[in-house]
């Protein structure tokens, strides 16, 4: 099955796979407290363009992922602890996941080492095809991007692509191949803790979650400027099941839903973020939320985000589970591929709001 989705990726396109626009993965959601009408000439902050001041109020859902392997009794409560999680926030921390602090800061080092080659060298990734295997640039046509330098690859089947991904510096394919592959497995592990949480089968669909895809944006914010703008990323949601976020730094905010205010996620030693994507709720039948974040400038240093984003193979659909899906339940999404979402997000460049989850919404009698 992987060698018949790489192909299909392979022949569909010239350069040999698929890559998402300057959003890799993110679906942007309109959020009424953010406004995108200041020009560029501007050096008048808006309010709802500072940070916030608020940590995310605790409990905050963090994960110890290293007892799923404990006693059933144990492995069951973290299945409930990570179900409220995913339906409360839609995300949530994970600590004791197995992955070395070496590992983590290696491939921290990778990007950092990335963006400090000369400019022409980075460049040589730059593209307006959208369907690179490898994509850099610097800024955004649709106001996703604020301020920042972002890389974008696939990364499994590791060994179909890292042939694609930059040789300098020398340390990248090494390092950042080592983090590629450890963080999916804590994904496929969260995966199957999710679908115990809806009640579903660890195993449901497990084919298609082992032969599914891997993309990394990894991202780099510069330190804040007076009198610049504080978002390095829009408010937006993100393509997909999970993204696994790894932080040189803190510079997360998510919107709150109770509050309709932006928190800041506290930066605890050694966690990873994850973050419930568009796909997750499609699944789900909308039982789990996808969660609405952003990203903003670090005052003190600049900041490495790499995010590690898994969903299915191109070509395969993603749909409501036929298990939550009854009377009192009905069918919330239509299903939908990643390559709906590639085709999405280019008929819609100029669409500064451009919502992919909405736009598989399944309207009722209610609603019109």
């Amino acid at each position: 099955m992987i060698s018949s989705w790489t192909g299909m990726l392979k022949s569909s396109c010239t350069d040999g796979c698929a890559s998402l626009d300057s959003s890799f993965g993110a679906s942007t959601v309109q959020v009424k407290a953010i406004r995108s009408n200041m020009s560029d000439s501007s050096r008048t902050v808006p309010q709802e363009q500072l940070p916030s001041d608020d940590l995310h109020p605790r409990p905050m859902p963090v994960i110890n992922l290293g007892h799923l392997s404990l006693d059933s009794a144990t492995r069951s409560g973290v299945v409930d602890d990570i179900a409220k999680a995913c339906r409360d926030f839609g995300y949530f921390q994970v600590i004791n996941h197995g992955i070395s602090q070496s590992i983590m800061d290696t491939a921290v080092e990778a990007a950092t080492g990335f963006f400090k080659l000369p400019s022409e060298t980075k460049e040589a990734f730059t593209s307006d095809d959208l369907r690179q295997p490898v994509r850099y640039d610097t800024s955004s046509k649709d106001s996703i991007s604020m301020s920042r330098a972002f890389l974008k690859h696939y990364a499994h089947p590791l060994s179909d692509w890292v042939q694609y991904w930059p040789q300098q510096p020398p340390i990248y394919r090494k390092y950042m191949g080592s983090y590629s592959v450890e963080v999916r497995r804590v994904a496929l592990q969260l995966m199957e803790a999710i679908l115990e949480g809806l009640g579903l089968n660890k195993e449901y669909l497990q084919e298609k979650f082992q032969d599914g895809l891997q993309l990394l944006s990894v991202n780099s914010y510069p330190k804040v400027s007076h009198g610049d703008t504080t978002i390095g990323l829009a408010p937006h949601s993100d393509y997909g099941f999970l993204t696994i976020l790894l932080t040189s730094c803190q510079g997360l905010e998510v919107l709150d839903r109770s509050s309709d205010s932006w928190k800041t996620v506290q930066q605890l030693p050694h966690a990873l973020h994850v973050h419930i994507g568009d796909h997750m709720e499609v699944l789900s039948n909308g039982r789990i939320k996808t969660v609405v974040h952003r990203a903003i400038l670090n005052p003190e240093e600049a900041r490495i985000s790499i995010a590690s984003i898994h969903g299915f193979a191109p070509n395969e659909k993603v749909a409501c589970a036929e298990e939550l899906v009854d009377e009192q339940n009905p069918q919330k999404y239509r299903e939908s591929s990643f390559s709906d979402f590639l085709d999405h997000l280019m008929a819609n460049m100029d669409n500064k709001h451009r919502n992919f989850l909405e736009s598989l919404s399944v309207r009722t009698k209610e609603d019109n």
